[in-house]
């Protein structure tokens, strides 16, 4: 899997805009079937970074429920926390 296809997006709430500023970590969306040291890899060769750690967390699919009634479908996804170096940084929004 190339490098592009594991980073699907960069996870952008307050949770992760606190982790920024707190403890130098972003979070992205990444490949289901991708694993810690292929998500390191990408990380370092898109942005030029150095990476020190990668936590995972999995969600599985879930049935959205209204009034006690299945209605729909709430699909899996991966998430990717990434603690990067006390030197570098990735900024999402240059210039907003």
């Amino acid at each position: 899997m190339e490098s592009s296809q594991i980073l699907l997006k960069p996870l952008i709430s307050e949770k992760s805009t606190g982790l920024k500023e707190a403890a130098n970590k972003v979070a992205f969306f990444v490949h289901p079937a991708a694993n810690k040291i292929q998500i390191q890899r990408a990380v370092e060769d898109i942005f030029g970074v150095t990476v020190t750690a990668v936590n995972i967390v999995n969600s599985k699919p879930r049935m959205k429920q209204k009034f006690g009634r299945a209605v729909g479908k709430i699909s899996g996804y991966k998430k990717a926390y990434v603690s990067l170096a006390a030197n570098d940084k990735i900024d999402f929004f240059e210039g907003v």
